[in-house]
């Protein structure tokens, strides 16, 4: 941008709001594009992620369901069989249960996805505008 008009003069006060506004519109716009980049990247492996996590957890429940099959059948050896299922069910719920609860508290501990290099670059920007505002 030009520091002088064209005789050679301090710009006016409203050549430089205009610049001003020029410049802000500008600075948005590239914040945000920065921050829908940013986002579309961690969306993109965080859908990766899941997926995977996914698959794995899938095939571990029918590992699961091998082994809860095979302590009920072991345990059923020593009493009844519905028994042994209803005494291997009931501790699979209560350990379902302590895991939900851990679950639970993980995830309102863990802080809200936010793009942080776009919001690390706005708050600069501002303290830049800020500071030269005050010269």
């Amino acid at each position: 941008m030009k520091n002088t008009t064209d005789a050679g003069q301090s710009p006016s006060m409203g050549e430089l709001v205009k610049q001003l506004s020029e410049q802000v519109t500008v600075l948005v716009r590239d914040e945000l594009k920065l921050a829908q980049v940013e986002m579309t990247r961690k969306g993109k492996q965080a859908g990766a992620g899941l997926g995977l996590l996914s698959g794995g957890g899938l095939v571990a429940l029918y590992g699961v369901g091998c082994l809860i099959a095979c302590a009920i059948i072991a345990i059923s050896g020593v009493m009844a069989a519905w028994l042994a299922a209803l005494i291997v069910g009931a501790a699979l719920l209560a350990t379902a249960a302590v895991v939900a609860l851990i679950g639970k508290n993980r995830l309102q501990k863990a802080a809200p996805p936010v793009p942080e290099q776009a919001v690390g670059s706005a708050k600069t920007d501002v303290e830049e505008i800020k500071e030269r505002a005050r010269r």
